[in-house]
C-alpha cells in the first residue's frame, strides 16, 4: 500500500489504462470514415487516369479494403501497371497497395484490331460524344484476339450500339459487353 492507502497494484493499473486513453489511435486500429475513404478513392481515381500512357486501351479498377487499395483490370505495358502502384502509394491514408493488374501480352494482332474498334466506335457519329472526353469513358480491351467493353455508357441502347460496332470489327473472336448504363 501507499501512503493513502490505496494498494500499488491497483495504483499501477490506472495509471496504465489513462495513459491508453491518451494515447491518439493509430490508422490500424481505427476503421476509415466514409469520408476518409471518398477522399481515397477520388485521389486514387485522380493518380490513375493522369498517369503517362494510360489510354482508352487501359482499364484499370480500384477497390478499397480498409486502408489497402486493391488494383485490378487490364494494360497494354508492364511500366503502367509499375507506375499506378508506385503513385498509388504514395496517397496519404493509404497502409498497402494490392496489385493484380494484369499485362495485356504483346501481339500485332491485338494491336490491329484495337484500332479498328477504336475507330468502329468512337469514329461512328451516334457514338461520337463519347471521344470528347480527356478519359474515354469507353475502355477497349484486346486480348488473344478475344474483346471486353469496360466503362460507362449513358443509355441501355448506347450500350448495345457499342456491342454491335464492336462485333462488326473483322477478325474479333469474342465480345463480351460489360458496360455500365449510368444515368
Amino acid at each position: 500500500m501507499n501512503a493513502n492507502g490505496i494498494p500499488v497494484v491497483l495504483l499501477a493499473a490506472i495509471l496504465v489504462a489513462s495513459a491508453a486513453n491518451t494515447q491518439p489511435l493509430s490508422p490500424q486500429s481505427e476503421p476509415p470514415t466514409d469520408k476518409g475513404k471518398a477522399r481515397i478513392a477520388k485521389e486514387a481515381r485522380h493518380e490513375i487516369v493522369t498517369l503517362p500512357y494510360f489510354d482508352v486501351f487501359d482499364n484499370i479498377e480500384l477497390r478499397l479494403d480498409g486502408y489497402t487499395l486493391i488494383l485490378s483490370g487490364q494494360v497494354t505495358r508492364p511500366s503502367l501497371k509499375a507506375s499506378a502502384e508506385s503513385e498509388l502509394r504514395d496517397i496519404e491514408g493509404v497502409e498497402n497497395v494490392v496489385n493484380n493488374i494484369e499485362v495485356l501480352p504483346l501481339s500485332p494482332n491485338d494491336d490491329r484490331l484495337r484500332m479498328a474498334t477504336y475507330r468502329a466506335i468512337y469514329g461512328y457519329s451516334p457514338l461520337f460524344r463519347y471521344s470528347m472526353p480527356p478519359v474515354k469513358p469507353i475502355r477497349i480491351i484486346v486480348k488473344n484476339g478475344n474483346l471486353s467493353l469496360e466503362g460507362v455508357v449513358d443509355t441501355e441502347g448506347d450500350k448495345n450500339l457499342v456491342k454491335i460496332r464492336a462485333s462488326g470489327v473483322s477478325g474479333v473472336f469474342s465480345v463480351t459487353n460489360n458496360l455500365r448504363v449510368e444515368r
